[in-house]
């Protein structure tokens, strides 16, 4: 049930009748007529643009459509008011029945506020995707609830979603770990090192080194690097994605596929996605200006193998190959988009930090180029989080070294609230994580204001039971739903009604952060509606004395906790039943 999409239908209908009386031309377009609520709720439940959009091409006064679809609208019983405004916006007020009616719908419809939006079409979501030489850290933890929010949003509106983690295991850091794990094993051999520049000193490498060490014994105690430096990369490698797995699973986050860039190298693939890009003429040998401003003083023009980028909406060309014959970094990101392709996926999302932002316009260039435009990339870009405990920043972490890691995080406030305040600003917005406000019981907590609404709902729950009150989802739902008349009823109901909508404008726009936001406002419409009832007897939930009234009560309150719940479960948060 969508009554925002239903009420438009409605909309659309009056209009054909319109066209077929001969007040509208036919032949208009409809597509951009939406029914959606007014910016301000004293003009109605719900406007329509239908005059607006539709008085240019059928060459009317807007005014003029509005009235005739007014007077139209207002033939329909769940209409009480249709009103023309401004130049011709039109508002509508529905009966109380609609909104009663929601009630019951969240109440008996599992999948409320689900969606056939994507129509099983194949989805990657491609996040986190760290380098394997490290914990995850407290940027990689927006990436990656981010990432698990947006795939579970798609998952919930229809879409067949693979979540995926893309191993950079092929490029010269995972070099720099297992010289660093080196050192670690010397240190398990009674050896004094120093970490050189460019190392990994972090402790969490000893454990590391102790393995290596109980692997190998001293086979590799004093021998040259060429000897020991790729079985380490190896098992150096395979330790830090269990580290990092085991990190994700803290936050809840379980991928379903690794995909290895060193799988990439010496298995034709990147050879295979430059030829198709070659084969199309994207592919060719030419020199690049110098970098715009300050040139670096060992720049100097040399002859590479570039990809015509520019031909998919880039803003320059860029180099494949060096003109010494090895790849560039990009080479094997073509490669890696190019199998997600081959792949059948019918759209691509990657979540990237915000210090990728200079790779957007060429992986969608590459990704255009590889589909023939056919496969769309969006590329997410997550900004910083800026940590605070105590009111001060927040930076050390001894167990990493020089940062705080997801793990330090999760162990500080919890999966669920460090899950939630990632999602209360969009995206690309910076995040500021105080670790004491996050814990915060008050109205200023987003987490702890929504979580209050579940839990004071199953208070009353518990309270009916108690009371000898049968408040079961059934029961509930055939309760006389007529008696919830007052106005701070209806508006909790009527935000209630927004969920479907939501849900789809959520996902069309990749944006799991709306989630978040409507959960809060629907939880201080719950809470407004609480504290009315302190005042107004007539408005508490339990009426002594009177069944029927308090199921009806509880009906609307529970729906607003399976909400919640359905809202939660997006963004990968437990709902709670008490708090404590």
């Amino acid at each position: 049930m969508n009554l925002f999409a239903d009420f438009r239908t409605r909309v659309l209908t009056c209009l054909d009748q319109l066209v077929a009386e001969g007040t509208l031309p036919a032949g208009l377009s409809t597509a951009a007529v939406a029914v959606e609520p007014p910016r301000d709720a004293a003009h109605g439940d719900m406007a329509t643009n239908a005059a607006m959009v539709l008085a240019k091409p059928a060459k009317m006064n807007p005014r003029v459509i509005a009235d005739a679809l007014a007077a139209k609208l207002l033939e329909d019983p769940q209409i009480a008011v249709a009103e023309v405004a401004g130049p011709g916006f039109l508002n509508m007020r529905l009966v109380p029945d609609v909104w009663q009616a929601v009630v019951k719908a969240a109440l008996t419809d599992p999948a409320y506020g689900q969606s056939t939006l994507g129509q099983n079409q194949k989805m990657l979501v491609e996040y986190v995707s760290a380098n394997p030489t490290g914990p995850l850290h407290v940027g990689h933890t927006r990436g990656a609830v981010f990432g698990d929010a947006l795939a579970s949003l798609l998952d919930y509106t229809g879409y067949d979603v693979t979540r995926e983690y893309y191993i950079n295991d092929g490029g010269a850091q995972v070099d720099v770990l297992a010289r660093s794990v080196y050192l670690r094993y010397l240190e398990e051999h009674g050896k004094q090192v120093e970490f050189p520049d460019g190392t990994y000193p972090g402790e969490y490498l000893k454990d590391v080194g102790k393995a290596l060490k109980a692997k190998v014994g001293d086979a590799f105690v004093g021998k040259a690097e060429e000897v020991w430096l790729d079985d380490i990369r190896t098992f150096a490698t395979e330790a830090m994605m269990d580290l990092i797995r085991t990190d994700l699973a803290q936050l809840g986050v379980v991928m379903d596929s690794f995909y290895s860039e060193k799988s990439l190298y010496g298995t034709g693939l990147i050879e295979k996605a430059i030829a198709e890009l070659d084969a199309k003429g994207l592919i060719y040998r030419g020199t690049l200006e110098p970098p715009k401003g300050k040139t670096p003083e060992d720049w100097e023009p040399r002859e590479q193998t570039l990809f015509r980028s520019t031909a998919h909406g880039d803003d320059v060309d860029r180099p494949v190959q060096k003109s010494d014959g090895s790849w560039t970094y990009f080479a094997p990101d073509i490669a890696y988009h190019y199998d997600k392709v081959q792949r059948g996926f019918d759209q691509l999302i990657d979540v990237f930090g915000a210090d990728h932002g200079g790779y957007v316009k060429r992986m969608k260039a590459a990704v255009s180029a590889l589909s023939d435009g056919k496969v769309p990339l969006d590329v997410k870009l997550t900004q910083l989080v800026k940590l605070y405990k105590n009111g001060e920043p927040f930076k050390m972490s001894k167990r990493a070294g020089t940062f705080v890691t997801l793990s330090d995080v999760v162990e500080a406030v919890g999966k669920d609230v460090t899950r939630f305040h990632m999602l209360t600003r969009k995206n690309d917005a910076p995040l500021d994580f105080d670790f004491d406000k996050v814990l915060e019981q008050s109205k200023d907590n987003p987490v702890f204001y929504v979580q209050y609404a579940h839990a004071r709902v199953n208070s009353v729950l518990r309270k009916a039971r108690e009371a000898g009150i049968a408040v079961d989802d059934a029961t509930l739902a055939a309760a006389d739903l007529g008696k919830l008349g007052h106005e701070a009823e209806l508006n909790v109901a009527k935000k209630l009604a927004e969920w479907p909508r939501l849900v789809e404008i959520a996902a069309r726009g990749h944006e799991p952060h709306r989630i978040a936001f409507y959960l809060y406002d629907l939880a201080s419409d719950f809470h407004a509606l609480w504290n009315r009832g302190n005042d107004d007897t007539s408005l508490r939930f339990l009426q002594e004395g009177d069944t029927d009234t308090t199921q009806a009560k509880i009906a609307l309150i529970r729906a607003v906790a399976i909400v919640i719940s359905h809202g939660l479960g997006i963004l990968g948060v437990t709902p709670v039943e008490e708090m404590r």
